[in-house]
Formats: structure tokens, sequence, C-alpha cells
């Protein structure tokens, strides 16, 4: 069975770089039937914590990428790390090194200044245990634990995206394994963690690449089979250089408060590299039927945030209206729209958002526009005042709040009725009060049909506006 991982390192929230290596694992799971495993790699203590872990975590759920087994956390399996660094050391495939930090970082500048590759130089490599090098002022009880590289030949990375990657072995460090103070380093614990947890795949960023040679000759040294890499193309701003905040490179929880939805940043994401024909556009179901690394580009992908919001706009355009409901509550409670937790009739908020939808991008935008509908009074634009709440559009403003009281039919060919006998009547153009209504009605210049909209407002909320814009015209206020 094809078991992939997702590990994170918790040392800041769910990115979209690892938001994409996510969905190809999960995708790749799912499309072969296969196991999805969640692994926090936080053994770097100085950066992890429980708040990014958690911010993980969210992030994957709001994504809905369920994963079949875990989170499991690396600091809980120190033991089983010490128990494969003891082996290896056993089998003389490991070595104890008493080279101080200070030793080392002088090595790296005088190799740098003879032209050579900034590398350990092996000085521990045949030394017994209690051994030191001599000027060393290493100690052997705080010494750190390496592993024996290969000196010579080649590995050659067979890799499902990018072919046959070779690297020569003479340019591979004698890796730490564990540190001096007993933590295991990142490129053992990868080993460690995929051989106990039977993965069969590592898919993972590009750069990573250079760490396989390395935990390659650790599944050979530990006796257990390699599984198969696929290596993604890194993300790129859209001026080519590697994706940061500045292109919007920030977490996924941040796209969530903008205003996107979920569906939309999996679909953007899936194709930052994959593409399946000519379609843009995917459900969940066919993304899982149709992922292969087949189809995976060996070529960095550009960010691109002007067709993420276009494409909001489309999801948001042809989803369901009582989902987007459901969605954009917390928006318009953010918005001190309505108070957290107030009822609000969902039939009514579906028939509303059905009116915006075209006109959202997100739901952000969704929720401010749900503003004049909801609230109990709306403030004017003042541009908007001065050109349309005026002594020209009084009477036709006072005739229509005349006609609504009386009217029985408040629907929104009902309402256009009314409007049509007040035009023809004056012998004026339908914007002529059209327009004074929707400042009326939503403060502003611009809405949806105005006779939807106020079959939305409903004729209480409408009547009550109306009055406030007469008053305001006759009051000069």
């Amino acid at each position: 069975m094809i078991r992939v991982r997702f590990a994170p390192s918790p040392s800041g929230h769910l990115h979209i770089g690892g938001a994409r290596t996510a969905l190809f694992n999960y995708l790749f799971a799912r499309h072969n039937n296969g196991k999805f495993i969640l692994r926090i790699e936080d053994t770097d203590r100085t950066r992890s914590t429980d708040e990014y872990i958690d911010a993980i975590i969210e992030g994957m759920k709001w994504l809905k990428f369920e994963w079949d087994e875990g989170p499991f956390r690396q600091t809980d399996r120190f033991d089983v790390y010490r128990s494969y660094v003891d082996k290896l050391l056993k089998e003389g495939k490991a070595y104890y090194c008493c080279c101080t930090p200070e030793e080392l970082e002088q090595r790296r500048k005088d190799a740098i200044a003879q032209g050579k590759t900034p590398k350990y130089d092996g000085r521990c490599r045949n030394l017994e245990k209690g051994q030191r090098v001599k000027g060393s002022k290493g100690q052997s009880k705080n010494a750190a634990v390496r592993f024996k590289m290969p000196q010579h030949s080649q590995t050659v990375v067979d890799d499902l995206i990018r072919g046959n990657v070779v690297f020569e072995n003479d340019q591979l460090d004698d890796l730490i394994i564990m540190r001096s103070d007993g933590t295991p380093t990142y490129n053992f614990t990868v080993v460690v963690d995929d051989v106990d947890m039977k993965i069969t795949h590592v898919i993972r960023g590009d750069d990573h690449l250079n760490n396989t040679p390395k935990q390659i000759h650790i599944y050979k040294a530990l006796g257990y089979e390699i599984p198969l890499f696929a290596h993604l193309p890194m993300i790129l701003g859209s001026d080519k250089t590697r994706l940061s905040k500045r292109h919007g490179a920030t977490s996924v929880m941040a796209y969530k408060d903008m205003g996107y939805l979920p569906d939309v940043l999996v679909n953007y994401l899936v194709r930052l590299g994959w593409s399946y024909g000519d379609q843009e556009v995917f459900t969940r179901e066919e993304l899982i039927k149709y992922f292969s690394f087949d189809n995976v580009g060996k070529s960095s992908a550009v960010f691109n945030p002007e067709k993420l919001i276009w494409l909001n706009s489309q999801y948001i355009i042809k989803s369901n209206p009582e989902e987007l409901g459901e969605l954009v509550i917390p928006f318009i409670e953010n918005a001190n729209i309505i108070q957290k937790g107030q009822t609000i009739d969902k039939q009514w908020l579906s028939k509303a958002i059905k009116t915006l939808q075209e006109r959202s991008k997100t739901l952000v935008e969704l929720a401010t526009s749900l503003r004049y509908y909801i609230a109990e009074d709306v403030g004017y634009n003042e541009k908007a005042k001065t050109k349309f709440l005026n002594e020209k559009s009084f009477p036709y403003l006072k005739e229509l709040k005349e006609n609504i009281e009386s009217a029985t039919d408040f629907t929104a060919h009902g309402l256009e009725n009314i409007f049509k006998s007040i035009v023809e009547k004056h012998g004026i153009k339908l914007g002529a009060l059209a327009q004074p209504v929707r400042v009326a009605m939503t403060g502003g210049t611009e809405s949806p049909g105005i006779f939807e909209v106020l079959e939305i407002l409903g004729k209480e909320k409408t009547l009550k506006r109306l009055d406030k814009a007469v008053k305001a015209i006759k009051g000069g206020n």
C-alpha cells in the first residue's frame, strides 16, 4: 500500500509552499487508495512551538486535507532515534566527534580561503570512543555523533519528477546525526520516521533535493528499502524570485481571513505545477481522480495573486447561496454588522447573497455588501447624497413612498410596476427615480437591481429609509 506523509516543521504557520506539498501528498494518497500521514518535525526546540503546531493543524483542517494517521511528534520519539544511533555506532557506521563548534567554524573558514569545499574533514572518523583529536578541546562525554558517508563513487536519485539526479559522494559531509546535547538532527530523524512509518513515497519541495543523497545512505546503512522520491519545483513570485511574504506568501489562514474559499486555494495550488489538459477548475473528486506525477512539471511555478482572486470570484458566482451564507456569517460578525451568535434568517440571507454573488470577489466583500441589507439604517455617501437626494428628486421619492405604503404586492415585479407608473406619469427616465432610491436604500450609487434590493429589504425597512431621505431633503441635512 502507498503511504505518504506531510511533515512540516512548526516554526511558523502553514504557508503556500507547505500547503501545496501537503496537497500533492494528499491527492497522491487518495488517488492510489493509500494512506496520508501527518508528522510534526519539532526537534528544533528553539523555533518549534505548540502555537504553530495548532496553526498548521487548523490550516490543514480548513483546506480539508484529512489525514489517516497522526499527527505524530518527533519529540515523542527521542528514545527511538537513540536506539538507531546506537545501532549505527555499534556497526561502525557512525562515530563520535569531539570537535567544538569554534574549531569547526575555523576549519570552514580555512577551507573557503584555500578554495576548497567547506565540509567536515573527517579527523574524528577513525578514533576510538573516548579519544580526542590532538589539540581538540572537546570532551567525549559531550561528543556529537556523525554518520560515515561513502567517500567515493556517486549517488543517483531516481526522482519521479526530475528523473535521475547524480551526486558525487566525495562532496557529501559526514553529517551529524545526533548533537552533543543528545538531540537528533533533521536528516537522521526523517529517515528513521519514514522507516518506522513505512513511507513508500517521499513527496516534498525541491529545496530538500540536496538532502536526499545523504538520507539514501542512511537508509542503506540501516538496511531498509529506499522510498521513491518526488521533488516539487519551487513556487516563485511574479518577479521570478523565490516566493516570500512580499509576493503575498502569507499563511493559508490569512487567505481564509481575507475571504477566500478553501476549495479555491486548493484548486489554485494544484495548478502551480500540475495540469490536466486545458482544464482550469476542478472539483475535489476530479483532482483525486486525475492526479499523477506524469503531469507535474519540472519548472518552477509563478504565484499570481490576481489569478487567485479571479478564481475566488468565479467560485463565489457558482456557489450555492445557502452554503455561502454559512461561510459569510463569521465575516458579518467580524464587521460588526451583527453581534456574534445573533440569529439571522438563513433563507432571507440566501436571497440577499444571490443578488450580490456576481459583485463579490471575496467573502469580505460579500459581507461588506450585505451591510445595507442587514443594518437598520445606512449613512449616505456625501457626493451621492448631494447629487441625488435633492429638491429635484423630492417629489418622486415622496410619491414612491405613498404608493408603497398602499401597495399589496411588495415583490420585485410589483415594485417595478410602481416605478413605471411614476416614471410615465412625470415623463422622466427610470434613472431619475432609481438612483435617488438606490442612495436612500444603500447609501451609495451601486447595488444590484433596485427592485430586488427593495424586495429583500422588505416593506418596513424600505419605507423607513424613504422617509429618512424625504426628511433629509426637506430639512436640508
